[in-house]
């Protein structure tokens, strides 16, 4: 997979434009499926909360695809058959949104989604907060918000760099870059802090920031 992790989302011209890069055609020319899935882990999520992210104005699903839909991986194990393979592998970009990271690795290695990521060798991967989190290693435990009952289940170890999403947010007091760097330093990777005008790009062994805003890499 193509991968785009944002910490707030397509929330500027440069996230917009890798977007269009990674998918090799304009997004009203794409199609995609949104994942809600990490919501369900956090605290903060709330229905409304959750509702907001699938339909409001500055939701994924809200930047001009040709064609969106819903893709709950809490259901995929109830359904007979590979009948959802068939819609993961026909879209161009999964919408992987916030939540608690722990939480959505769960479930995507429940529902299967795990095992097809070998086949989605040009399906963007496009994260949200949790949403890219759940790619790195590790996040460190003041991400940890739900316990796995798998023993030793953590996130799922694509890339080989961790992210400390939502730098200097506004209403998260402890997500100052001196935060972050603490963070870090009981983080065993190579660690990026980004806020949510910045994304990490990567394709292959490339891997890049793209950035309207503040990001720094820790290590």
């Amino acid at each position: 997979m193509r991968l785009l992790l944002t910490s707030g989302g397509v929330t500027n011209s440069s996230i917009r434009e890798a977007l269009v890069e990674l998918l090799g055609k304009p997004i009203e020319a794409s199609s995609a499926l949104y994942i809600p899935t990490a919501q369900y882990g956090h605290p903060m999520c709330t229905p409304d909360v959750t509702l907001r992210s699938l339909a409001g104005p500055q939701s994924m699903t809200a930047l001009g695809w040709e064609s969106v839909g819903l893709l709950e991986l809490t259901a995929l194990p109830s359904m007979e058959g590979e009948r959802w393979i068939l819609w993961v592998e026909s879209v161009d970009a999964l919408l992987v949104d916030g939540g608690d990271a722990t939480y959505l690795a769960h479930w995507i290695r429940r529902s299967g989604l795990l095992a097809l990521f070998p086949r989605l060798e040009r399906t963007v991967w496009v994260g949200v907060s949790a949403g890219s989190m759940v790619m790195t290693p590790r996040i460190g435990e003041q991400f940890e918000q739900w316990k796995s009952p798998e023993p030793g289940e953590g996130v799922l170890g694509v890339v080989d760099f961790s992210i400390f999403p939502h730098l200097d947010y506004p209403t998260f007091p402890e997500n100052t870059l001196a935060h972050a760097e603490q963070w870090a330093e009981r983080i065993e990777a190579p660690a990026y802090a980004i806020d949510d005008q910045s994304a990490v790009r990567v394709v292959g062994t490339d891997v890049d920031v793209i950035s309207e805003g503040q990001w720094k890499r820790l290590k």
